[in-house]
């Protein structure tokens, strides 16, 4: 009689929306390694925006489109609730894993975005009845496993996301950097947790003190619109006008240029579950000046400023420090060129092949199900 053939082994994604944001990047990493390593793995999700139209099923199409068994591996990408999770948990399936990518707590827009602030709380909840559900929870950051461990999880391993960022076009770093003072730079959605408005204040501060024509480049969708719509008010109620964009969306190719002619990278975030933007400042070589909070430390190490104050006076000082200092900033260029190979795409995919194996191999069952398939 001929051999058995193998069943090719299948991880498969679930996401509420599939996006251009870190989650979005992140996912569409994770199935290109696993396809490459001769993996079934196809992305599930309730939306899906440009540029990534085409690239995911309609999450209800999984069982009926693309065929179900029982050996998949199911990961849902957790940050938000959605009914994609619900669904999951109504279908049972046996080796469902949680990827988390941290749920900002509602307190932050509650008082913005009512609307977003129920969301998050619909995520929370539906996290600690998925941990009913799934036996093994991926996290960016140990400081997001650790919340998994809150909500009800045993099993836990910690996956970060790999460095993607990509080679500005020179023209438009060059038409960027026109113009004099130094140019500082958040990446991010405008969130309440986020704080820009601290970063408003605190370029207010060193322009008074230290630089007259420094900038900010704030770049990144807005997560509130009222927030949002806040923040230009105060911007001009602090006489910075010109001296901060606004970007909104942008391709990559403009978030890199918008790197590259950075001469700092300031967060003064209070809630964060990985932030990948730090990544992307090492690897175009910008200094990073950071408030310490949440995840934050863990993912930033030796190779950047860590603040223990968001107050306008110290981040002013602290940026001018950098600035002001050749040796230093060459030394923290240097300090973050070599910590981001801890996040390279290579050390990245290893990992994530040996969690798939051990996912596919019995690690994410419910007991007593690798006995009834033996």
């Amino acid at each position: 009689m001929p051999a058995a053939v193998a069943a090719v082994p299948a991880l498969h994604q679930f996401v509420p929306t599939l996006d251009p944001g870190a989650v979005g990047a992140h996912l569409l990493e994770i199935q290109r390694r696993l396809r490459d390593a001769g993996w079934d793995s196809e992305v599930f999700s309730e939306h899906t925006k440009a540029p990534y139209d085409g690239r995911a099923h309609r999450f209800r199409t999984y069982g009926t489109a693309v065929p179900a068994r029982d050996s998949d591996v199911l990961v849902y990408h957790s940050a938000i609730g959605s009914s994609v999770a619900d669904w999951l948990m109504d279908r049972r399936p046996p080796r469902l894993v949680v990827d988390y990518h941290n749920i900002t707590p509602p307190a932050w827009f509650e008082g913005w975005e009512p609307a977003i602030a129920d969301g998050l709380a619909w995520g929370r909840a539906q996290l600690r009845r998925l941990s009913q559900r799934s036996r093994f929870g991926l996290a960016d950051s140990a400081f997001n496993a650790a919340e998994l461990h809150r909500f009800g999880w045993r099993r836990t391993a910690v996956l970060p996301p790999a460095s993607l960022a990509g080679s500005p076009d020179p023209a438009r770093v060059a038409q960027l950097r026109a113009g004099p003072g130094g140019r500082w730079l958040f990446v991010g959605r405008l969130a309440p947790n986020k704080r820009q408005h601290l970063l408003l204040a605190a370029l207010s501060a060193y322009r008074r003190v230290y630089d007259p024509d420094a900038r900010l480049d704030l770049v990144g969708a807005a997560s509130s619109p009222v927030y949002e719509g806040a923040l230009r008010e105060f911007a001009g109620d602090l006489g910075l006008g010109d001296a901060v964009t606004f970007t909104g969306a942008v391709t990559d190719a403009e978030r890199d240029a918008r790197y590259a002619a950075a001469d700092v990278f300031v967060c003064l975030s209070a809630h964060e579950g990985f932030l990948v933007p730090i990544l992307e400042a090492w690897y175009h070589r910008v200094p990073v000046v950071a408030f310490d909070a949440t995840a934050v430390p863990e993912t930033l190490g030796d190779a950047g400023i860590l603040l223990p104050s968001a107050s306008a006076d110290v981040v002013g000082a602290t940026v001018a420090r950098v600035l002001g200092d050749p040796a230093l900033a060459g030394a923290l260029r240097a300090a973050g060129a070599a910590r981001l190979e801890r996040f390279s795409p290579e050390r990245t995919a290893a990992t994530l092949l040996d969690l798939a194996g051990a996912l596919a191999g019995g690690l994410a069952d419910p007991p007593g199900l690798s006995a009834l398939r033996r």
